[in-house]
């Protein structure tokens, strides 16, 4: 699994002019599902997300996670994150999984970050969404769980 993470004042997602997502100060996550991956790395990033220290703390200093700050999450599923443009001008999809598997995996990892006690709002699965957000700070973040070592 593929996750760009952005730290956000408020963030919110819509489908064809309707909110279907909205938050205040938290994460946006822009989830990509491989063709190749598991239950096991999406624990391994759910954990990652919610334990990331890249919230500031009293002194300015990224020390507090989204469990510590009592952050809101909105996770948006994005496939093009593993488009491959290593070879001509167009994107391979090839590596992203089949919707079937990438909407089960999808609806898992919003289920693991509730059941977390994270207040998690998300997108549409397969639609085309208008993602607005506020960066705070900017931060973003790459994570990969099949780059783990």
């Amino acid at each position: 699994m593929r996750a760009v993470l952005q730290r956000v004042s408020r963030a919110q997602v819509e489908v064809e002019g309707c909110v279907t997502g909205s938050i205040a100060a938290g994460l946006v996550v822009l989830l990509g599902i491989h063709r190749e991956d598991t239950e096991r790395d999406l624990a391994w990033l759910v954990e990652k997300i919610v334990h990331l220290r890249i919230f500031d703390d009293e002194q300015g200093l990224m020390n507090r996670s989204l469990i510590d700050t009592h952050g809101e999450l909105l996770i948006v599923s994005q496939f093009t994150l593993h488009g491959d443009c290593r070879k001509g001008r167009r994107p391979a999809w090839t590596s992203a999984a089949p919707p079937e598997v990438a909407k089960r995996l999808y609806d898992d990892f919003i289920a693991a970050c509730r059941q977390r006690g994270i207040p998690t709002q998300t997108g549409v699965f397969q639609a085309m969404m208008d993602l607005t957000l506020t960066n705070a700070g900017p931060v973003t973040i790459l994570l990969d769980s099949h780059k783990t070592l």
